[in-house]
């Protein structure tokens, strides 16, 4: 739905910053605002000659610390845009808080619809180009990690070593923060945390991870591929295993004794299962996958901490909970930290 108040711009203060910053836009804007996603402020912008972009923005209110970097953002998608991995065009960052209240970035439209659940996956995705998407997600993944991050200027965006112990940190830290706001603990976190930081693997290579690389930060093209990858705020450098694990962790396994969710958008019938994509993924990069379940869990542990932060800035009315189902997210919560130990116990 067009906006002439979207939320957290200063319509007239920015459309005159990209009149003087971005030669490729023509203001004024007709605003629409991008639905799904519980973080960053993002919206279809479309300029008097018809031309579209996006623009983001973080939430308006206190953030963790460094939560939604758009500067980092804006440094991946500009280092990537050459690169086998699809990410829109980089087209303006501002860096002058002044303009509308934080950092925000331009990039260019691409075609295609993130995919939030099964209704998007029948209306968008035939069953006959599913298994096709599927080889489209794990491949352009395995290409992520392909690159070497000081060949295309990314090698300083982290630290290369240390990527578990890192991330173990800082969703903890996030845990710990959010606790008030949330009104919600559960002693398996912190459990959790302690065994994670006393078995971490050996890492590999260092290599650009994502941090959040599902249909839900992806634009699926109508032939059934992935058109670009979006939504990098917490992308570093680290263990590319770790990375696989958060994308492989929402799909079926080939064990049938485990409950098909029928919303899950990789539940639906004609997506191959997560040992397929798995071995796809170890023969295109040739890495061992031995420990796979150990960073599975892992993920699960940090997913309950991420939903645990959004779920703390809605009960703290820092972003609208319209329309938002905030009983499901305290219980995705639980259950991500229910099947973190679940797998934890499972391990040799």
């Amino acid at each position: 739905m067009t906006e002439m108040n979207p939320e957290g711009y200063k319509l007239k203060a920015v459309e005159a910053w990209v009149k003087d910053h971005v030669q490729s836009l023509s203001p004024p804007f007709t605003w629409t605002h991008l639905p799904g996603g519980h973080s960053n402020l993002t919206y279809q912008i479309e300029d008097r000659k018809g031309k579209l972009a996006v623009i983001r923005r973080p939430p308006r209110g206190e953030l963790l610390p460094k939560a939604h970097d758009m500067s980092r953002e804006w440094a991946l998608i500009s280092a990537l845009f050459d690169t086998d991995v699809p990410v829109p065009e980089p087209l303006g960052f501002c860096e002058d808080p002044s303009i509308t209240g934080a950092w925000f970035y331009i990039m260019g439209f691409v075609s295609g619809n993130p995919l939030y659940n099964a209704d998007d996956v029948h209306n968008l995705v035939p069953e006959t180009n599913r298994k096709r998407l599927a080889n489209s997600f794990i491949d352009k993944l395995a290409a992520l990690h392909s690159l070497n991050p000081d060949e295309i200027g990314l090698g300083e965006l982290g630290k290369k070593e240390g990527y578990i112990a890192r991330q173990v940190k800082t969703w903890y830290r996030s845990w710990m923060s959010s606790i008030e706001p949330a009104q919600l603990d559960d002693s398996r976190a912190h459990d959790l945390q302690k065994f994670f930081l006393d078995n971490i693997p050996d890492q590999e290579l260092a290599r650009v991870v994502h941090g959040d690389y599902g249909f839900h930060n992806t634009l699926v093209g109508q032939d059934g591929t992935i058109t670009a990858i979006v939504d990098w705020e917490i992308s570093t450098l680290g263990d590319p295993l770790a990375d696989l694990a958060y994308a492989l962790m929402p799909w079926q396994t080939s064990d049938i004794s485990i409950p098909r969710n029928p919303e899950a958008v990789t539940a639906q019938f004609g997506f191959p299962s997560r040992e397929y994509l798995a071995e796809r993924y170890e023969k295109t990069t040739s890495r061992n996958l031995s420990q796979l379940n150990f960073y599975i869990a892992f993920n699960r542990w940090k997913s309950a901490a991420i939903v645990h932060g959004v779920y703390a800035r809605y009960m703290a009315n820092q972003k609208s909970a319209d329309g938002v189902d905030l009983i499901k997210m305290h219980s995705d919560i639980i259950g991500n930290l229910e099947e973190s130990e679940r797998i934890v116990d499972s391990l040799p």
